[in-house]
């Protein structure tokens, strides 16, 4: 027994054995230790992912209220920018047809004295302009162009449409059908028509041709511009076929500064009466080409007489009908009045240059007498409004 106890190598067993039952209890404690630990992380951190889930929830529910709330600011700014413009149009809308009014009778008072005469046409001219553009932003503010009782000739459309811009004298029109248009479209394809013109001839450059040729098609009667200019990009292409094909309201306020109102106007009118346009072909002459396509269902069963002095005509068989020359003319005063009671005007300097025109055959024909091809280009003034005056404000989203 004395040996056991006095034997060393018994005690270092022991010592030995000791610390390592206190190191295993460490250690379990220690393992045990860890295991909460890690518990409580991974409860912190299943929590700190819920509070993520929930900031994000709350940072996308703040997101779309914010996207909501500024829908609504834009779309009330919308509104009530159009209100504006609509209500401000429809105020020089009706001045400017207390102005034509006016000039009518003017033009009735002193229509035998022809320097007068020749100056209330260029006024009355000036102001066919403006109430094109009124009635373009009328539309795109929710408005409504007047109504023509009775239908027109398409050749009496075009000239129409030619004498609401301000170098008509660079347009030529073509047609060779003799078709109608319904009242009600009427003033829309001549609104659309004369800001396809208005277009060619702001970026082509001055003196070069603009012309439109009225052609049957399977599906109806197609109005083609053809212009000189440079033609369009891409881009440019991209943002007109977006605005000609609108169905629905049109953003006035993303339109450019300044704004460029044109195809705008011609999508919304199309889209409302139902007839279709586009641009961005290439025209014979380099430039572009814009075409309106009219459905048969805007045609007429019967074409009515043509407006006074605007088609040629030769019988019932004299095809195609042809616009008399169109002008290229500088400053001058009226020396009298020709057969048709129209007035002479007379160039101060120079002379006047004439735009051919082709007979049947295709061959040029000789450029009529200077008098009376100026007596022609002023009465294209007048032209230019008569259809327009002939409509009335029954239109509406009750009266289509």
């Amino acid at each position: 027994m004395t040996s056991l106890t006095t034997d060393p190598l018994l005690w270092i067993l022991l010592v030995v054995l000791v610390a390592a039952v206190a190191a295993v209890m460490r250690a379990r404690r220690t393992n045990m230790a860890l295991r909460r630990t890690r518990k409580d992380l991974e409860t912190g951190l299943a929590k700190a992912h819920g509070d993520v889930g929930q900031l994000h929830a709350h940072v996308a529910a703040l997101t779309s209220r914010h996207q909501q709330d500024l829908t609504d600011v834009r779309a009330d700014a919308e509104a009530a920018t159009k209100a504006v413009l609509k209500s401000a149009m429809g105020t020089l809308q009706s001045l400017a047809e207390e102005q034509q009014v006016l000039l009518d009778d003017l033009l009735k008072k002193y229509g035998d004295t022809t320097d007068v005469l020749a100056d209330l046409m260029t006024v009355d001219h000036t102001g066919s302009q403006f109430g094109r553009r009124a009635k373009g932003i009328s539309v795109l503010c929710g408005g409504w162009l007047g109504r023509r009782e009775g239908a027109a000739t398409v050749y009496d459309v075009a000239r129409s449409a030619q004498g609401r811009i301000r170098d008509f004298d660079r347009v030529g029109v073509h047609s060779q059908v003799n078709v109608s248009l319904v009242g009600k479209a009427v003033e829309p394809v001549a609104v659309v028509l004369a800001e396809l013109l208005d277009n060619a001839t702001n970026y082509s450059a001055p003196g070069t041709p603009v012309e439109v040729n009225i052609q049957t098609v399977p599906t109806g009667v197609c109005f083609i511009v053809d212009d000189a200019g440079l033609g369009m990009d891409q881009e440019t292409k991209d943002r007109a076929a977006a605005l000609l094909s609108v169905d629905g309201p049109v953003d006035i306020t993303g339109l450019g500064d300044p704004p460029r109102f044109g195809f705008a106007v011609c999508g919304m009118l199309a889209a409302r009466y139902g007839f279709a346009v586009s641009v961005g072909s290439v025209s014979p002459y380099g430039g572009v080409r814009a075409v309106i396509r009219v459905p048969e269902s805007l045609l007429a069963a019967d074409a009515p007489s043509p407006v006074a002095g605007v088609q040629d005509t030769a019988g019932p068989e004299a095809a195609p009908q042809r616009l008399a020359p169109v002008p290229v003319v500088g400053p001058s005063h009226v020396v009298g009045t020709t057969s048709g009671g129209l007035p002479k005007r007379r160039r101060r300097n120079g002379s006047v240059t004439v735009v051919p025109a082709l007979d049947t055959a295709g061959q040029e024909e000789t450029p009529e007498p200077a008098s009376e091809v100026t007596a022609s280009r002023l009465g294209a003034f007048a032209r230019g409004t008569q259809l327009g005056r002939t409509t009335n404000t029954t239109e509406g989203p009750d009266n289509k």
